[in-house]
């Protein structure tokens, strides 16, 4: 979760120089884009002396995420004060209260067809979608929410109650936003993200959010707070299919039970079937439903009631022919999307909000997502800690360029690694 910016700077704090803002290049990248935006929330400017306009300000936003010597507002005009930035910006400097007021009038949404321009440029990235799953035709697709922290009387503001997330332990309300994310797993990018209130219910629901934005061709991946009978035949009535897990207490009645492969056996799946889901007087489903039963190791988790443990997990999809251990090897990847978040959140400038009006926050959503882009076109591999960490450091000059190719091209290893340690634990006899 992140906070709002302040704009005020503790005079300890160093100022930028022109060697702090480097590699601008990268970024610029997106500036012809960006120029078609121009216009847009200029219908009001009926005097024309608007001086801070949409394009201009999606750079200052790009400049902020892209920079991590750039941690609040006042950092960011202070940045657009230097005359290398304001030359390669082409912005001049500009005041923190048109910053502020300059969100209500632009349109988040004119920067979708930007992202799915650069998007279409993506290469398949190292370590996306295991060569065994080949044969299914589907683009997988995780789909989960986040949670953002935002400042209760603007929220509530925005949207009410539906921002109401929880109640903290004093007994106060918690009020944020939730952003809806369909993950495509060969880029490691979104292909949406939609932000609502962050109370999961009607349609902020996010069965109900995926619901109404289905595609043909892709394979929904999802973890339980997706567990719905009508959306199930809804994402096969898309053309799509499902591998989404079901609670541990799924009422279901046993059609065909399933002869296991030793494959499937050393996937530790305990039970292969094709089940009819929901009580016995429920409506019938429009598809065949395959439940499998995976054995995993117990881990304690929380509920309402207390902790609970659990060494089941059981995932339904409609992928009847697909081998067994395929379709666990699927919901495997499921969280891959936790680590998408993590790095959206916390690496690749989501620190703070630079705004909390909606407008604002979706812009922000939207840049950064450009960044994802950008890096992922940069390196050509899936963002990772380490891979983020050098990238940042060579934005700020403490890496050269060389030495940044080099750590991208060294092998990943992690594989082998990790095998060999589980050779070695199963000849210690564990």
């Amino acid at each position: 979760m992140f906070l709002a910016s302040s704009s005020v700077v503790s005079e300890s704090q160093p100022s930028l120089k022109k060697k702090d803002i480097v590699c601008l290049g990268h970024l610029k990248r997106v500036f012809p884009l960006l120029g078609r935006l121009h216009e847009v929330g200029c219908e009001r400017d009926t005097s024309g002396n608007r001086q801070l306009f949409f394009n201009d300000y999606c750079k200052l936003v790009l400049l902020y995420i892209w920079n991590p010597a750039i941690d609040s507002i006042r950092k960011l005009q202070e940045a657009s004060g230097l005359d290398t930035v304001a030359k390669s910006l082409g912005i001049k400097r500009f005041s923190l209260g048109s910053f502020s007021e300059a969100p209500r009038v632009f349109d988040p949404d004119r920067l979708k067809p930007i992202i799915q321009e650069l998007a279409a440029e993506l290469p398949v990235v190292e370590g996306g979608k295991d060569p065994r799953l080949a044969e299914l035709k589907h683009a997988l697709t995780l789909v989960d929410g986040t949670v953002v922290a935002a400042l209760t009387r603007l929220a509530r503001f925005a949207v009410g109650e539906e921002a109401r997330y929880t109640t903290t332990r004093d007994g106060r309300p918690f009020y944020a936003w939730r952003l809806h994310t369909q993950l495509d797993l060969e880029t490691f990018n979104p292909r949406r993200m939609d932000r609502t209130g962050a109370r999961g219910s009607g349609d902020n629901r996010e069965a109900n959010v995926l619901r109404a934005n289905l595609e043909s061709g892709r394979c929904y991946v999802a973890d339980g707070a997706f567990e719905d009978r009508s959306l199930f035949d809804d994402i096969v009535k898309a053309q799509s299919s499902y591998v989404i897990r079901l609670g541990e207490d799924a009422v279901f009645e046993v059609v065909e039970e399933r002869l296991l492969s030793q494959a499937a056996l050393d996937a530790n799946i305990v039970r292969d079937a094709v089940v009819r889901l929901g009580p016995a007087d429920a409506k019938q489903m429009n598809h065949a439903v395959r439940l499998l039963v995976v054995q995993v190791t117990p881990r304690m988790r929380r509920t309402r009631s207390g902790k609970k443990q659990s060494d089941l997990i059981l995932i339904a999809t409609n992928l009847v022919e697909l081998p067994a251990e395929l379709v666990a090897l699927i919901y495997r990847y499921r969280y891959t999307v936790e680590l998408f978040f993590r790095i959206f959140k916390q690496l690749l400038g989501m620190r703070h909000l630079l705004s909390q009006r909606q407008e604002g926050i979706d812009i922000q959503v939207r840049c950064t997502l450009i960044v994802c882009l950008l890096i992922c076109l940069m390196t050509g591999k899936r963002p990772n800690k380490s891979n983020l960490n050098m990238v940042g450091w060579y934005l700020i000059g403490l890496v050269s360029e060389q030495e940044l190719l080099n750590h991208l091209n060294k092998p990943d290893n992690t594989g082998v690694k990790l095998r060999a340690k589980a050779e070695l634990w199963k000849k210690l006899g564990y």
